[in-house]
C-alpha cells in the first residue's frame, strides 16, 4: 500500500488552499491571525482605521472622520449663511435711509408750499376797478414778517407757479435755503443780487430762485426754452413796495455757465453796457426780434438746470412799462 504524504501547513505562506489568511495557534493556544498581502496595521497608518467591504473593497472613513467632514460642511454653511444675513442688513438699512431723505423730501416740499400758500392768501389781493380786476400786493403785511421783502414777481398767465414775494439779503447765500418766513426749507426764497438796488434801477438786476423738482420756484423758467411758450407768454411783472408795477418784456433765454457776464451789473460806460446787451442776444436759444439800447433796464431770472450743477438757465426781460397800481 502506497504511503501517502502529505504537506504541513506551516509552509512558507500560511495561507489556505483558497488564498485566505489562516490561524496559528501560540503557545498558550490562543489563535493568532495572521494578515494577508502585507497590509500595514492601523498605528503604521496614522491612527486610521480602514476596513474593507466585501464586495469591491472600497475604502469606508471611520465614524470620527465622518464626523469631521460634516462639522466643516456645517461650519461653511454657517459662514454663508452669515454673510447673506449681513448682506441683506445693510440693504434693508441702505432701503430705510433712502426711505428717510425721501420723506423728508417730500415733507420739505409740502410744507414749502403751504407756507408760500399762506403768504399768497395774506398778501395777495385782486381789487375791482372799472377796466377789471387789478392785482395788489398787501407789502404792509409781507414787511411785517419780513422786513427784507422788497418786490413781489408774478407771470400771467403762464407759467403761472411763479407768483413769489422777493426778498434782498446781507449776501446771496442767506435765502439758499430759508423761506420767506425764516424757516429751513430747501425751497428758499426768490431774492435779489445783494449788489442790485432794491429799486430795480440798475442796468441789469438779477433774481436767483431754486430749480424744485416738484415744479415750483424758478423750475418753470424752463418752459421758455421752447419759442412757441414764449410767444403766448412774453411778460413778466414785478411789484414795488412803493406802489410801482414793473412790466418786463422776455427777450433772450439761454443757458450760461455760472461764471458768465451774463451776472454782471456794473457797467462804467454805455460802450461795455451795449456789448454786455449784444452778448445777451447773441447767446439766446432763439432771435425775439426785440430791440434793447443802452437807456433800457433789465432783470435777469436765473436758475439751476437739471443738467449741469455749473450751468444756469436764465430769462432776460427789458422793462417796457412801468406805473403806479
Amino acid at each position: 500500500m502506497e504511503e501517502i504524504k502529505i504537506k504541513s501547513s506551516k509552509g512558507k505562506s500560511g495561507r489556505r488552499p483558497d488564498g485566505r489568511s489562516i490561524a496559528k495557534r501560540g503557545a498558550d493556544g490562543k489563535s493568532i491571525r495572521i494578515r494577508s498581502e502585507g497590509k500595514r496595521s492601523s498605528d503604521e497608518r496614522g491612527g486610521r482605521s480602514e476596513i474593507r467591504r466585501p464586495s469591491g473593497g472600497k475604502k469606508e472613513r471611520t465614524d470620527g472622520e465622518t464626523g469631521a467632514g460634516s462639522r466643516r460642511g456645517r461650519k461653511r454653511r454657517k459662514q454663508k449663511n452669515l454673510a447673506a444675513n449681513v448682506i441683506m442688513a445693510l440693504a434693508f438699512l441702505v432701503f430705510c435711509i433712502s426711505a428717510f431723505q425721501l420723506i423728508k423730501i417730500c415733507k420739505g416740499y409740502y410744507e414749502g408750499r403751504s407756507e408760500y400758500d399762506k403768504i399768497r392768501d395774506l398778501a395777495l389781493q385782486n381789487e375791482k376797478k372799472e377796466d377789471g380786476p387789478r392785482f395788489q400786493v398787501n407789502f404792509d403785511e409781507l414787511l411785517a414778517l419780513n422786513p427784507d421783502t422788497v418786490a413781489w414777481i408774478r407771470f400771467d398767465p403762464e407759467p403761472a407757479a411763479i407768483n413769489y414775494p422777493v426778498v434782498q439779503g446781507k449776501d446771496n447765500e442767506e435765502y439758499l435755503h430759508k423761506t420767506f418766513s425764516a424757516n429751513e426749507n430747501t425751497l428758499g426764497t426768490i431774492f435779489l443780487n445783494v449788489d442790485n438796488s432794491a429799486g430795480f434801477l440798475d442796468e441789469n438786476s438779477i433774481l436767483y430762485g431754486h430749480y424744485m423738482n416738484d415744479g415750483s420756484m424758478f423750475r418753470h423758467l424752463e418752459d421758455y426754452k421752447d419759442q412757441a411758450f414764449w410767444e403766448a407768454n412774453p411778460y413778466f411783472y414785478i411789484y414795488t413796495p412803493d406802489g410801482q408795477e414793473l412790466v418786463y418784456h422776455i427777450y433772450s433765454v439761454g443757458e450760461v455757465l455760472d461764471t458768465s457776464d451774463t451776472y454782471l451789473t456794473d457797467f462804467p460806460t454805455n460802450d461795455d453796457y451795449q456789448k454786455f446787451l449784444n452778448m445777451t442776444k447773441e447767446v439766446a436759444m432763439y432771435d425775439t426780434g426785440i430791440e434793447v439800447t443802452t437807456g433800457d433796464t433789465i432783470v435777469t431770472l436765473s436758475t439751476c438746470t437739471s443738467a449741469n450743477n455749473d450751468h444756469r438757465f436764465v430769462v432776460r426781460g427789458v422793462r417796457v412799462k412801468e406805473g403806479n397800481e
